[in-house]
């Protein structure tokens, strides 16, 4: 199954107070691999970016004020995304945007399956910071191009993270369906394939000659 990296910045916390998205970043995944597939795009938010939203990503009111609104995006955001696995970090922050976006518009709620890396790392790391920049540190994943949050930056981050958390640290590739191994993620099953290559019968035969040959060799010279 394929999946998608996703995040989101806003104008500001919470869609009660108003906020809207300023830019959306995907990255796709197929068995743990990027495909180089993307999805990527800045938005006016039709609402000035509040203080602190500014110097968390540094999009200005004039910046955005000439870029593309949700709805003339939707669509493509929509397909790009359809029947794979959402990959988020707080997912609950950008999926309230994402479905406040939609709802504005008459879009129906996102209904993907989500895996929220923030909750991974909270079981796995109790007690421990688990922002994205504190992952990044643990698993030694080089964020110095981070120097404000960028959803492509912080998705291409977020999918060394993912794939830590879930120590899966040499992803393969999908060779075949009856090599499943499934890992089960909060009430979610999620499937990874590893090739597993089966031992020929002249190749056992091979194998128990050998051995009989070192026995010999080890217990009666």
């Amino acid at each position: 199954m394929k999946e998608i990296i996703l995040d989101t910045e806003t104008t500001g916390l919470s869609v009660k107070d108003g906020h809207r998205i300023v830019e959306i970043g995907c990255i796709e995944l197929d068995n743990l691999i990027p495909t180089k597939k993307t999805f990527h795009c800045y938005l006016n938010p039709e609402r000035k970016v509040s203080e602190k939203a500014l110097e968390v990503h540094g999009y200005t009111d004039e910046f955005l004020s000439s870029k593309k609104k949700f709805r003339e995006v939707v669509d493509e955001l929509l397909d790009f995304i359809s029947g794979k696995r959402l990959i988020i970090h707080n997912a609950e922050f950008d999926l309230s945007h994402l479905n406040n976006e939609l709802q504005i518009i008459g879009k129906k709620k996102i209904n993907n399956e989500i895996i929220d890396t923030l909750i991974l790392a909270r079981d796995k790391f109790p007690g421990s910071s688990i922002s994205l920049d504190a992952l990044c540190k643990r698993y030694r994943i080089d964020n110095s191009k981070r120097t404000q949050h960028t959803a492509l930056v912080d998705c291409d981050l977020l999918s060394k993270v993912y794939i830590n958390l879930i120590d899966q640290k040499e992803p393969t590739l999908n060779f075949n369906n009856e090599f499943k191994n499934k890992i089960e993620f909060s009430d979610k099953k999620v499937l990874y394939f590893k090739k597993v290559i089966k031992v020929t019968d002249q190749e056992k035969q091979n194998h128990s000659k050998y051995l009989k040959k070192e026995l010999k060799k080890n217990f009666f010279n």
